[in-house]
This record gives structure tokens, sequence and C-alpha cells, in this order.
């Protein structure tokens, strides 16, 4: 379905004083746009006769233009579309694309200055952004700054991280306005934009006004151009967009014609509304990639958690650096003997991949340049086409193919981004000659070149640029350490993952809440799917080679669960084979639960407390339902009227033992099944910390 017009009173566009509005297509969201008498541009949003933002300028500081103030408007262009498109995998088989467009025009300077602000307002919400034509004057623009404000009316109530330019892997803060500073005063000394004297916090964020809105803001289409961070004034209530800079202080280098990301705000006065919205996606360029037959969701395990559980197992193969007199050759050094990326090790998981139906095996520190880490050498060399001597590939490649499963490969850079794309071809051939097509990135530690940061330009045209030459080659992709997502999985499907939170894996370094799943949802999984890593089945731990205790926040149940409420293309059972092997019927969810959504539907939901949903099978009749709530115990309420109204069905639950807890009985869950149908309800006891998960099988 598609339809597109260009009729001005389609959009009733009425113009007063350099005035100009539009609404959204069921009315509820009316953008305004106005020129201040200097010629500022700046914009209002209201949904349902409420601000969601107000009064907040627009504009653009490069050395060569100023496009902030001095405009009349030219012109306006506007359009109404409706139509969809259908996404390679996701939690939908069919999105519909339904917008109403303005583009205002404006000229400054005698018209030597040229800037166009295009806005589309969706029923969720608003993407605006900058495009800019080539000028009469400089075409050549050095960016400084982004004037993008974000203003409030009231001391908002905001969930949010503090801003950096290297790391997103925070707990989440639940504080307010002025309360911000207190709340982010511990991170101070970790995040560069923090310690510049600024107050700044990371996109995606959610606020919950005090009249019952719920605000996400973020980007779309992140491409050629810095991540965007928020500085907030707190008296104010106020946010202006921070771009990450290189380490010269420049945020952008750009050549006209040049359309900056969507700035983007998803609004709806139901918490549904932001976990459901595809606003994002929306504002991305369809796909790229003419076949896409090639990809398909994964299902893994890996050689990955026993590096992290305390065992003194490590990714390298020896204990000695390279870049010690004599040591030129891996063959001649002393292998550890805690070394788990061995052929023997691998074919055991291969194995146990084949004997439960995993799609693949990750296997990490397979291959030369683990030494190097921290070592005398300052340019952190890994080598993607050289196996350790203990991991004989040929062997390993015929025997995963024969099993029928898949390995996956790792590369891990150490941050060396630009080694990487020298080697980059060779790695991704080496790759489709030895039978992997899907690789796991990593970028941990300061970027080489020294003058970047993980989230600056030149690493998001980094990421674009490893993106699409997977393409060429058809691999897929789970990147972790990257310029957080902005949607751009529409346009490189190939992009399955990302990582860009504080992950499962952080579970074994003290611990991640159960309120923190219960957030991501709402935040960081709205830029696109995360490799969260679920699956833990044991829950304490020794704390990452250290010898400390772990808790993890999460009972068995809710592990099970987080496979629906974190919805994602790339799905790892996380844990050892041999503790599912000691809870088999739990194992079996995660077994049957698919990765890949025909439909969704978001029946509970806030922010930091509670979530439940669920899915339909894209490849069958089958539905899933995921709960999850946070330290506290609660009843999900789960209306079965998603059902057909025609049958009956078998509901196989999940969920906590009645003396369950995250803390003090996480392991404790029990198996039931229950007739249920349309127009069933549910009351489903959840445990502090826990969840429940659900397989519903039609008669």
């Amino acid at each position: 379905m598609k339809k597109i017009s260009a009729i001005l009173s389609m959009l009733a566009v009425v113009f007063n004083m350099a005035a100009v509005s539009i609404t959204s297509p069921d009315g509820n969201l009316v953008l305004n746009f106005e020129l201040t008498p200097n010629g500022v541009p700046y914009y209002t949003l209201d949904y349902k006769n409420k601000p969601v933002v107000t009064a907040s300028a627009l504009g653009l500081k490069s050395d060569q233009l100023d496009l902030t103030d001095g405009f009349h408007i030219v012109s306006t262009d506007t359009a109404s579309v409706d139509r969809t498109w259908e996404p390679v995998w996701g939690e939908y088989s069919t999105i519909r694309d339904n917008f109403n467009e303005l583009a205002v025009n404006l000229a400054g300077n005698e018209g030597k200055r040229g800037l166009t602000i295009r806005f589309k307002l969706f029923n969720d919400g608003l993407g605006f952004r900058y495009e800019l034509p080539v000028q009469k004057g400089p075409n050549h623009l050095t960016v400084k700054d982004e004037v993008t404000e974000f203003n409030f009316n009231d001391n908002h109530k905001l969930f949010c991280i503090p801003g950096d330019y290297d790391t997103d892997e925070y707990l989440w803060s639940e504080t307010n306005f002025t309360d911000l500073s207190k709340a982010l005063s511990s991170y101070r000394k970790h995040s560069e934009a923090q310690r510049a004297g600024g107050l700044s916090i990371q996109t995606p964020m959610l606020i919950k006004t005090n009249d019952g809105l719920y605000i996400n803001i973020h980007e779309a289409a992140l491409d050629g151009y810095p991540a965007m961070l928020l500085d907030v004034d707190p008296e104010k209530y106020s946010m202006k967009s921070h771009l990450v800079p290189d380490r010269l202080g420049v945020s952008a280098y750009l050549q006209m014609p040049f359309n900056t990301p969507w700035r983007t705000l998803i609004v709806s006065d139901d918490a549904r509304d932001i976990l459901a919205s595809q606003l994002v996606l929306n504002l991305n360029e369809p796909c790229k990639i003419e076949d896409t037959s090639w990809i398909k969701p994964v299902k893994y395990i890996g050689v990955w958690w026993e590096m992290f559980t305390g065992n003194q197992k490590t990714w390298a193969y020896s204990d000695y650096g390279l870049a010690k007199p004599g040591v030129t050759d891996y063959t001649k050094l002393t292998p550890n003997g805690r070394h788990p990326a061995n052929t023997e090790n691998v074919k055991k998981y291969i194995d146990f991949a084949a004997k439960h139906g995993f799609d693949g095996v990750l296997v990490e520190g397979w291959n030369e340049g683990w030494e190097d880490w921290g070592s005398y050498r300052k340019n952190r060399q890994f080598l993607f086409d050289k196996p350790y001597p203990d991991f004989d590939l040929p062997l390993l490649r015929d025997y995963a193919k024969e099993k029928g499963v898949k390995l996956i490969m790792h590369h891990e850079t150490a941050a060396n981004a630009a080694d990487y794309e020298l080697q980059l071809d060779r790695a991704f051939k080496f790759m489709k000659d030895n039978n992997y097509d899907a690789v796991k990135t990593g970028y941990v530690g300061a970027i080489i070149p020294r003058s970047e940061h993980h989230t600056s330009q030149w690493m998001v045209d980094h990421a674009r640029h490893v993106i699409e030459r997977a393409a060429d080659y058809q691999i897929m992709v789970d990147s972790h350490e990257a310029p957080r997502p902005t949607g751009l999985c529409r346009t490189y499907p190939n992009w399955l993952a990302q990582e860009s939170a504080r992950g499962g894996e952080f579970e074994s370094m003290g611990g991640n809440p159960p309120s923190h799943t219960c957030m991501l949802p709402f935040t960081r999984l709205k830029g696109g799917p995360m490799d969260y890593t679920p699956g833990l089945f044991e829950t304490k731990m020794s704390y990452y080679n250290e010898g400390k205790d772990s808790q993890a926040g999460t009972t068995i149940a809710r592990q099970l669960a987080l496979y629906l409420t974190m919805p994602s293309p790339w799905q790892m059972a996380c844990d050892l084979p041999e503790n599912y092997d000691r809870f088999p019927d739990a194992f079996q969810f995660i077994k049957d639960v698919p990765v890949d959504w025909s439909d969704s539907k978001y029946l509970e939901a806030e922010p930091n407390q509670y979530i439940t949903v669920a899915r339909l099978d894209k490849n069958s009749d089958d539905w899933y339902v995921g709960a999850i709530t946070d330290e506290n115990g609660r009843t999900a309420t789960i209306d079965f009227n998603f059902l057909p109204k025609d049958g009956t069905y078998t509901a196989t639950i999940y969920e906590d033992a009645p003396d369950a807890h995250w803390k003090d009985n996480p392991q404790a869950y029990r198996i039931r099944t229950v007739k249920v149908k349309h127009g069933t309800k549910l009351k489903q006891p959840l445990a502090p910390g826990g969840g429940a998960a659900i397989r519903i099988v039609k008669n």
C-alpha cells in the first residue's frame, strides 16, 4: 500500500509570520516551526494538547558557515506518505510507514547560505534532519557544533546513562533534571564528556513527563557523521545536542550536499507504544542488498562464557608476550594449558550444538595476537587468518559441516580499527574459504587511529565500511564496542546485532540488577537488536577471574523470558553445556524459542519495572510470551486476546517457583501446562527479579 501526495490542503499547512505547522496522520501530534525575529529556526511539539517539546532552537555551526540565525523561509515542500515494507527479519513481518512530511527551505545572507530542515511526523513520533545543499560559498564544512535543542516544561523523570565518547556499558539511572548531576557524579572520572565540565547523557534515553507522557530521544540513520550525546541544563529542563568530536575538537568534516542523521522523538501516553515503535527503522533507507536469501537469523552457543566465570581460562594460547626478545613464532610459545579454543573442546561444543539444534558455535580466542594485548607493542595487532597451533581449523571446519553446524568467526581488534581495515578483505576471504558466514567483531580499548573515539565520525564510517564489505562477501555481522545502532540494520540487514550497552557478560562482573533488562527495551533496543547473551542458568559464580563472588540479577525463568523481551535475530545460549545438562526441561524452551517473528503484541509495560510481550513465530502458528519484572515481585496479567478466535491452545508455562528469588533462590522454577483461548486472562506470578516464558501451541 503506497499513497504519496504533495497537496498542501491535505496537511493543513498554515503560514503566520514565518510559521508553519503539520499534524500526524492520526491528529495526535502537532509540530510547529517558526523563525524568531532574528531568523533563528525553532520548533515545538505537542501530543494530545500536552507539550512534548517547548520552543527549541535548530541549526549547525561550522568554521565556514553559521547556520543558526539570519534565515528567512524561501519555500516549503509537503507530502503525505502511507506505505508498508517487509523487513528481512525482526519483530514484525510487515511494517507500516505512515507520516506527514514538511521540508522548510531556508536562506540567509542574501541567499548565500542555504539550509533545509525536513520533518517527518508519524503517529508515534517525530524525525527531523538538516539537509545541506550545494552552497554559493564554501562547500566543505568543518562542523564544530549542532545547536539542536530539546526543551521541556517541567522537572520530568529521566532514564539515562552518562554521555561517553567510548562506551555505553553503564547501568541506568532513574532520576530527574534537577537531580541528574548527583545521579551521574560517580561517572565523571570515567567519561571524557563528563570530565569536560558538562552534564551529558547518552541516547537513546527515555523521559516520563509529570503529566504521563513517555518520550524516547535518539537518532536514526547515523552515517558519515558523529554520534549525538545530549548536554543537559537541569535548571532550565533543557537538552542540547553534543556531537562526539575527534581529539582535535572537530565533530565532522562534511562535503555538501549532505544530509545529517535524523533526530528522533518517540512519543506516547502508553509505555507499550514506545516498545512497539518502528519509527527509527522507518527513517532509514530501504535495504541496499539485492539478494538477502543468505541472511539467516542465528541461535548459537559459544566458547566464550568459560573465560568469564572465574576458572582462569584465557583467550590467549600462551602467557608470554610476543614482544619479548627472541619470541617471533607462535609454534615456539609454551601453551598455558588454559586455552579453551582448542580442537577437542570446540568439537564438544559442535556436538552439543548439533544434538540440540543450534545453528552455530562462536569460538573466541582462536587466532594469533591475544598475547600482544598489553604487551610492549603499541599497535595491538591480531591476525585474522592465522589460527593458533592448538586450533585445527580444517578439521573443525569439516567436522562442523558434517554435523550441520556453522562455526562463527570472532574478530577482536583491540580497537585497532585502522589495522582491521587493512586486513578486512583477506579476513573475509579466509572466512568464506573455511565455511564461515557470520562474524562477531570487537573494539575493546582506545581506538587506533589515536585521534578517534568509538563514536566519532571516523569510527561511524569504519563501522559502515565493515558492514558493506561483509555484505560483498555474504557475511553476517554482530558488532561489539561499535557506535550504538540507529536502525541501519534495515539498510544493511546483514548487521544482525550489536552490543553497545551493558550486556549479559556483566553478570560475571558483579551482576546486572533485574531492572536493567526492564530498561534496555525502552532505550538501547530502539536503535536495533542487541547481542545481550541470555540463557544463564548458573547464576552464582566467581567474579571474572578475580576470585570474588558474583550474583546475577535473575532467575532461570527470567532468563528464558529474555528471549522474548530482548528480541534479536542473533541470540545466544550463553551458559556452559554442563549447566544446561543439569536443567534439561528448562533448556527445552531455549531450544524451542524462535529468533524471528511475524507479529508482536506488547501486553504490559512500565520502564525500569516490568515488560510482558507476546510474539508469533514467523515459521509456524505458535505464539510465545515473555514476562519480566524488576527486584519486586508482581503478578502479570496476560490477556490472550492476541490468539485467533477459533480453536483452543495448550500453553506450556516456564515460571518461577513460589519460593524463587533472584538472589536467594534463583534456580527454583516449575513447568506446567494450561488450556487457553482467545479471551482467556491469566494471572501469572513473577518472583522478585524473576519472569515467565510461555509456549502456546494450537490443539
